[in-house]
């Protein structure tokens, strides 16, 4: 665990911050005596999504695939 000072701090903020975020401790101090405590907070993890959870939810027609296909092609066909 490092102490560091005020000036020091505000100077190298950043820097101190990559430094906890790895799970370093940081003393800061002003006028030599231990004034604060720079720590990471715990964030939790983000879990992985779970699939399925819109089964039975909603239904595609059997033509999703070829929907408005007239259309579709007709907006690329007028550019050219």
């Amino acid at each position: 665990m490092q102490t560091i000072n005020i000036h020091e701090t505000k100077t190298h903020l950043s820097r101190f911050v990559d430094r906890v975020a790895t799970g370093e401790e940081i003393i800061i101090a002003r006028a030599g005596k231990p004034v604060a405590r720079l720590i990471s907070l715990d964030i939790p993890q983000e879990r992985p999504r779970t699939l399925g959870l819109g089964k039975g939810k909603f239904t595609l027609p059997d033509s999703f695939d070829s929907l408005h296909a007239d259309e579709i092609q007709a907006m690329f066909e007028q550019g050219a």
